[in-house]
């Protein structure tokens, strides 16, 4: 299992960054991507990761599905992005979200034209490209946001965007990798209810588990207590 890191920023872009994208590629190069913010289309076609066979969202925050919107456009304009449509895993609520969104946009099917979307269940599990994926309910405000957890030739674990929570335990344990997110310096910084860690916060969420943090902003600087997830990276697991 091979992980690209094609976006890994916090909800404000780090300079030349785009937001969170995580793709993940299995032995027989099936593709999913976790997560779609804002720059990830882009980068994904400049470094000829094209086709994408599935995408994941973790939640409904922007900077975690926004490049969807131009994905359909892609799907609409280019003859050969016109094939097998990607399937689309959302939280519950999420194909009527986007309906909603796609009537803003002035054609209420831009995204059911564009992906085979279904949603996925708290705690449930789903099968795609040759890997399982559980959606594990995490602290995000009070809003509906979820970790993943991909098994197929490895096991990686992924926050998404999250509070400290017991759930992390679960989505981190005896992963070959644990993608964290870590966006502030201090506890003290976060929103009540909080949505987001600090870095040491991740470190104890991993436990003994090999972590790479992501969704940190540049301005924190370099850390020693785990790497920093930053576009271009390619990880083997």
């Amino acid at each position: 299992m091979q992980l690209d890191i094609i976006g890994a920023s916090p909800a404000w872009p780090n300079p030349d960054e785009a937001h969170a994208g995580y793709l993940v590629t299995g032995h027989d190069g099936r593709r999913i991507l976790l997560d779609c913010g804002p720059g990830v289309l882009s980068r994904l076609r400049g470094r000829d990761l094209l086709p994408v066979n599935a995408i994941a969202i973790t939640h409904l925050h922007l900077d975690h599905w926004g490049d969807l919107v131009p994905w359909c456009w892609l799907h609409r304009g280019l003859a050969e992005h016109r094939g097998d449509k990607p399937e689309l895993w959302l939280p519950p609520g999420g194909r009527a979200a986007l309906a909603t969104y796609g009537e803003l946009f002035g054609r209420a099917p831009m995204f059911d034209d564009a992906f085979a979307a279904s949603e996925y269940s708290p705690w449930g599990y789903f099968e795609t490209t040759g890997v399982r994926v559980q959606a594990i309910p995490v602290a995000h405000f009070g809003a509906a946001s979820f970790g993943f957890r991909v098994v197929g030739d490895a096991t990686l674990g992924y926050s998404g965007d999250t509070a400290p929570c017991e759930a992390l335990h679960d989505i981190a344990r005896e992963a070959d990798l644990f993608l964290c997110e870590s966006t502030l310096a201090e506890p003290s910084e976060d929103a009540n209810p909080r949505g987001h860690m600090t870095a040491a916060e991740a470190r104890e969420a991993a436990g003994s588990t090999r972590l790479l943090l992501t969704h940190r902003p540049r301005e924190l600087g370099p850390t020693d207590i785990a790497p920093v997830a930053t576009g271009g990276m390619r990880i083997s697991l």
